[in-house]
């Protein structure tokens, strides 16, 4: 979507196109509500200080909606389908890695009681692989803000990839 048709678009609109990006409802009235922007990176900005911070309560809520690495949700939703393009890089052929991937998922889960969340676009699986198993060392509150800040960050990757100049 253009910025110009994302500046004019009623409320409701908006609100649509910003939600797959991320599901916080609070984010999303903030950024909705501060149109119109004079540029994508003004909206970037906006993004940004409403998603500093998101409370425990956001992210826990944004989690529900986040499949474990490694698994491409299914669905033509828009945030599944942004989903499995950001996790391009896990290939589930490779059975070694893929099967390494759900032992840490579940070790994670254990351990934080939440889904293992990175911004997975750009990443190979090995990489995220080796990232979750050093994320495993980390406290609950280290973990805390790792996680927000992902989070973050792929709501902005998200909001950059939907609209453009």
């Amino acid at each position: 979507m253009k910025l110009a048709e994302f500046n004019d678009a009623d409320r409701a609109a908006a609100s649509a196109v910003l939600r797959p990006c991320i599901d916080v409802q609070r984010w999303v009235d903030q950024v909705a509500d501060a149109r119109p922007f004079a540029s994508v990176g003004e909206l970037l900005d906006g993004a940004r200080e409403a998603a500093a911070p998101f409370t425990a309560e956001e992210v826990e809520a944004a989690l529900a909606h986040h499949p474990r690495i490694g698994e491409r949700p299914a669905g033509q939703t828009a945030e599944a389908s942004m989903s499995r393009s950001e996790q391009s890089g896990v290939d589930p052929a490779d059975t070694a890695v893929a099967g390494a991937l759900a032992r840490g998922n579940r070790a994670y889960e254990e351990k934080f009681g939440r889904v293992f969340l990175i911004r997975a676009a750009g990443r190979s699986a090995p990489e995220i692989l080796a990232a979750l198993n050093e994320r495993l060392a980390n406290t609950p509150a280290q973990e805390d803000a790792i996680v927000a800040q992902q989070l973050r960050e792929i709501a902005l990757l998200r909001l950059e990839g939907v609209i453009s100049e």
